[in-house]
């Protein structure tokens, strides 16, 4: 017996030699990589021979891959590569994915979260729109180009467009084609990122209305299958039209409008609900007597609203005359917020129950920063993982839920939500927030007139992450 085990574990050892430096290892800990990787290939090779299977690459890299390997977890030697290096020699391997999951950010908390690093493109810095995927990777256009970072942060490459600026970009497939559009320059148009290419352009056109010419596009949105583009002609006349991905033909125009008032102005922003199968759109505009603006949700298979509100002017929202800044979807739970123009106070909403009121305003359970919301010119608001994130001016905040009476309730209450500043004196000093978007357990916040995407994320190390 005693002579079966020794033989086992004799026969299940390996040794690498790694760049002149000598491995000794389990043919199981190699095909832990999985079994289209190099390392699984070497463990399948005879290992009757005394001399070691050679490699020609990086010693102390493999060793940090070989630990990562034998505990799923990056050893602490690890901080002295980027993880650019890391992912080169992880790829030349074949266990991309052991290496992504072991870098891949700690689910994103707003109260500690903080810069972790700021994007700046090689050229024409200052983001004029972006984009973020699932994965943590980011779309963004500067200039008229569109600049690719992947999960990791790293520049995947560049696209130079036929636009002399993009206001307007989104991922609208996975096989990378993206769908962008210019505020002063008509159409949307569509390029595939894997060669640069455009590969189809959609315009606006009424043959029975020569009004309907050269109309700008102002926001983009997806579903599954169909691409949706809120136009906007010179006239003031605006419609969303749905256009299929396959084909980037126009299907269906949804909520054509005059555009004569604030509850007829082009959407700014889009965004699908898929689980109710929904296109939600809102407008705001400002002017001599504060905000006002309109949310509408449509059914696209139908083009019909199925709810809307309007503000002010509908008397459905019971803080009248406080119109909404600015209002964030999210799609993973169904939700609705909004930011108010003069209170600065929160209000959120359940998508699956909405009434003429439909608003629960947030009360701050936190005595410290009570009474400090108003006053505020400029506000954006993003939902994203169960948090609410909110841009007054330069200033970075986190409205984070918490338990009701010791259970997780999922109702929306006014004490839902506890407030908490996220960023640092120096943070909000860098300029007017603009855009605040999530992805892959990132938030990316972007400013008015300064260059480069900042990145967020929490860190089990009092904000010190490193990020390449």
């Amino acid at each position: 017996m005693e002579d079966g085990l020794s033989n086992i574990t004799l026969t299940d050892r390996i040794k690498l030699n790694v760049g002149g430096k000598l491995f000794e290892t389990t043919i199981s800990t190699l095909r832990s990589g999985g079994p289209d990787s190099l390392l699984a290939a070497l463990s399948n090779r005879q290992i009757q021979s005394s001399n070691p299977v050679f490699i020609d690459r990086d010693p102390e890299i493999f060793s940090v891959l070989l630990s990562l390997l034998r505990t799923n977890r990056l050893p602490s030697t690890s901080r002295r590569f980027t993880d650019q290096e890391l992912s080169d020699e992880a790829s030349y391997y074949g266990i991309e994915a052991q290496l992504k999951s072991a870098l891949l950010p700690n689910p994103l908390s707003g109260i500690d979260a903080s810069v972790v690093a700021t994007i700046r493109p090689a050229s024409d810095g200052v983001v004029s729109a972006f984009t973020t995927i699932e994965d943590g990777s980011v779309w963004i256009a500067h200039g008229g180009q569109i600049s690719v970072y992947d999960w990791n942060l790293t520049h995947a490459g560049t696209v130079r467009t036929h636009l002399d600026s993009i206001t307007s970009i989104r991922q609208v497939t996975p096989s990378a084609m993206a769908a962008i559009a210019c505020d002063v320059a008509s159409g949307i148009h569509f390029y595939n990122f894997a060669n640069g290419r455009r590969v189809g352009s959609v315009e606006w056109t009424d043959p029975t209305d020569p009004r309907i010419y050269k109309a700008r596009v102002t926001a983009i949105a997806d579903s599954p299958h169909s691409v949706f583009a809120a136009f906007d002609s010179h006239h003031k006349e605006n419609s969303v039209l749905a256009i299929d991905k396959s084909t980037l033909q126009v299907t269906s125009e949804i909520g054509r409008q005059s555009g004569n008032s604030s509850k007829s102005i082009v959407p700014g922003n889009l965004t699908f609900v898929k689980d109710l199968g929904l296109l939600a759109a809102n407008a705001v505009t400002s002017g001599a007597f504060g905000f006002s603006g309109y949310i509408r949700l449509w059914d696209p298979r139908s083009a019909r609203v199925v709810w809307e509100t309007n503000e002010p002017g509908s008397g459905r929202s019971s803080r009248f005359g406080d119109s909404f800044a600015d209002v964030s979807i999210d799609v993973n739970e169904g939700t609705m917020c909004k930011i108010c123009s003069k209170s600065g106070d929160l209000a959120m909403a359940d998508l699956r129950k909405l009434s003429d009121d439909p608003w629960i305003y947030l009360r701050d359970t936190n005595p410290s920063l009570r009474f400090t919301s108003g006053g505020i010119s400029n506000s954006v608001v993003h939902c994203y993982r169960k948090q609410v994130f909110v841009g007054r001016d330069g200033g970075l905040e986190v409205w984070s839920r918490v338990a009701q009476n010791g259970e997780n309730n999922m109702e929306i209450a006014e004490e839902s939500f506890r407030r908490n500043y996220m960023d640092k004196l120096e943070d909000s000093e860098r300029g007017i927030i603009k855009k605040i978007e999530g992805g892959g357990e990132r938030l990316f916040v972007s400013r008015e007139e300064a260059e480069g995407l900042e990145v967020w994320q929490s860190s089990d190390f009092s904000g010190a992450v490193l990020v390449s």
